[in-house]
């Protein structure tokens, strides 16, 4: 049988729809029926830059962060069956099939997730991406490695640094990080999501549109703690200017792109550039712990989904959403598409 997948057939050409044969699941792995995916920025900096993919990858099919119903399960798979509602994490390195623009996607069953009653396939699809780029960045081994949050309280009288806090990455970033007790969150953001991003946890909001010193001097006068962990969900050259200047001795920095500071001889602060994928080795325990906690920070509010939009056409429709994207014309929502839409 077949499917409708969007393809992008050659480097930095144009999306086009086209169809698939549906793959099967193999040993540990798990076969959704997808009813949304989510638009990320890596998606369309691929496609206009040619990242990642190698001439022999294409035609491509981009997108990661799915959900809906188990379709099939390959052997080994025991904690969902056939019909179960879940929101799931590919591996796009293993292939097209494991990819989101698509109606069926595979993923490793590690990082399949029932979904909670009270949220839906759009609001699902939206976890995943973000969600694994926060936990890969706090408590990853090489990243922030902070403790993972099953222990309450454990950084409680202590402040961390979340830049970019409106973004998918920063408010997953502010959820965990309250998960994991620190008691001073500081963000920044437009104002307009200020209530928001302290109903997450955020204890102060800084306007983003002030220059970065201005920023760091906010940042200095709201805590005399030292800070010992920003993560910059940013990662531009004035969010990074901004880290490195509220950033105490022996420090740790978390980017979501390369770094452009140079440290002077014998730094102690320390500079690590997050990739979130779980099936990193890095990753890949943090990653499991993660989500086998997930369900149940879901269902009891613990972690909430990105508040999203959908946009229109189905995955025809995914195009015109990266570009929106690309123009820097989304804040505070993640893009959703439906695969099924106009089927």
């Amino acid at each position: 049988m077949s499917q409708k997948a969007l393809f992008l057939k050659s480097k930095q050409g144009a999306f086009e729809l086209g169809t698939r044969d549906i793959p099967k699941p193999g040993h540990g792995d798990v076969l959704v029926k997808s009813y949304a995916v989510s638009l990320n920025p890596i998606d369309w900096k691929i496609q206009a830059y040619g990242l990642f993919l190698k001439d022999s990858d294409y035609p491509a099919v981009l997108g990661q962060g799915t959900a809906g119903v188990v379709e099939e399960v390959g052997a080994g798979v025991t904690h969902v069956s056939k019909g179960d509602r879940v929101f799931s994490r590919g591996d796009r390195g293993k292939g097209v099939d494991h990819s989101g623009y698509q109606q069926y996607v595979i993923a490793g069953a590690s990082f399949v997730a029932k979904i909670p009653e009270s949220i839906s396939f759009d609001e699902a699809a939206s976890i995943p991406t973000g969600a694994d780029t926060a936990a890969a960045g706090l408590f990853g081994p090489k990243d922030g490695n902070l403790a993972f949050p099953d222990k309450p309280d454990a950084y409680k009288g202590q402040t961390i640094v979340v830049l970019g806090g409106s973004s998918s990455v920063g408010l997953f970033v502010i959820q965990a990080a309250r998960l994991a007790g620190f008691s001073t969150i500081i963000t920044t953001s437009s104002l307009t999501h200020e209530g928001y991003l302290k109903s997450l946890g955020a204890t102060h909001v800084i306007d983003r549109h002030l220059s970065p010193d201005q920023i760091a001097a906010r940042i200095k006068a709201t805590t005399s703690d030292a800070v010992k962990i920003v993560y910059d969900a940013i990662s531009e050259a004035d969010t990074q200017k901004t880290a490195w200047a509220v950033l105490a001795p022996g420090g740790h920095l978390v980017l979501t792109l390369p770094s452009t500071i140079q440290p002077e001889a014998g730094e102690t602060r320390t500079i690590k550039q997050v990739f979130g994928s779980p099936y990193l080795a890095d990753n890949n325990e943090v990653g499991k712990k993660w989500w086998a906690k997930l369900p149940e920070w879901l269902s009891e509010g613990k972690i909430k989904p990105n508040k999203v939009e959908v946009v229109s056409g189905g995955l025809g429709g995914t195009a015109a959403g990266l570009e929106r994207l690309k123009a820097n014309k989304v804040s505070g929502v993640k893009l959703i598409v439906r695969p099924f839409e106009g089927a």
